[in-house]
């Protein structure tokens, strides 16, 4: 891991009735995944809104470069190399590839956009990450994994210097999801910063260097991934110890009436063939 690129300090931000964020601590390093953990509500998804500019921090400092920064707006924060990945993918289905990676900012020849360049830019791009997906392409036919792809090349064309990646393996398939994490190896290798924001603890320890747990809107602390277990991560989320003891036996009588039967339910690519009682 490389330098400090990005430090969030004392950051606080509270909305009518909420304190969202209660001093809040957090960096990232060029080279580095760093998780950002917490249970729904801690207070992760406020943070990145104050970073990139949708939300104005009350009071702390964020500085990115080496320099006190503070973003209006995502426009803002892109420019200068910040950029959000969203698990809601924020893509056009009837433009194409091309068009929607450049949506915008579309590349000029005199009055009129230069298609063939904006085609050219965004091969190069897929090239850079290792990606095969062709950007004439209309974005609706593409499965849920090649738009992430799409939405991870369109961060890059921003010059991004930190990319922030918001549940990115929520709606991908475990093929999709390899591929994610050998781009995201990619991108720490070319010395940026990523923050990781995930539920999923096997993915956290696949992919991660660090891990900051965030609880009720404040900072509880950060580890080392490789030096750490999930339970010390689960006891940080939740603010106490887990006992599972394993189960000896089921709750429910052998003769209980059926009250739901499910027998071969299909939806899309992701559920097939599905049986349950």
């Amino acid at each position: 891991m490389g330098e400090v690129i990005l430090t969030m300090k004392d950051i606080d931000k509270s909305f009518p009735g909420v304190h969202a964020l209660d001093h809040v601590n957090f960096e990232v390093k060029r080279g580095e995944v760093h998780a950002l953990m917490g249970e729904n509500g801690a207070g992760k998804s406020t943070l990145m809104k104050v970073l990139t500019g949708i939300y104005q921090k009350d009071s702390g400092s964020i500085v990115y470069k080496g320099q006190e920064t503070e973003f209006h707006n995502t426009r803002e924060a892109q420019d200068a190399g910040v950029v959000i990945v969203h698990q809601e993918l924020n893509m056009v289905g009837d433009l194409t590839v091309a068009q929607n990676i450049f949506i915008g900012r579309e590349p000029k020849k005199g009055f009129r956009i230069d298609d063939k360049k904006m085609i050219e830019d965004s091969k190069k791009l897929f090239q850079d990450l290792n990606i095969e997906i062709n950007p004439k392409e209309k974005m609706k036919n593409l499965t849920v994994g090649k738009q992430q792809m799409c939405e991870i090349a369109k961060a890059i064309s921003h010059k991004a210097e930190v990319i922030i990646f918001d549940e990115p393996s929520a709606a991908l398939t475990e093929k999709e999801i390899a591929d994610l994490f050998e781009i995201i190896r990619d991108l720490r290798k070319k010395n940026l910063g990523i923050v990781y924001i995930s539920h999923r603890m096997d993915e956290i320890k696949t992919i991660t260097d660090r891990v900051t747990v965030m609880r009720d809107g404040g900072y509880v602390g950060t580890l080392i991934t490789k030096d750490s277990t999930k339970e010390d991560i689960i006891n940080m989320m939740v603010g106490r110890v887990i006992y599972e003891d394993p189960k000896q036996e089921s709750a429910v009588p052998a003769d209980a009436p059926v009250v739901l039967k499910v027998e071969h339910l299909n939806a899309g690519k992701m559920v097939q063939d599905v049986a349950l009682s």
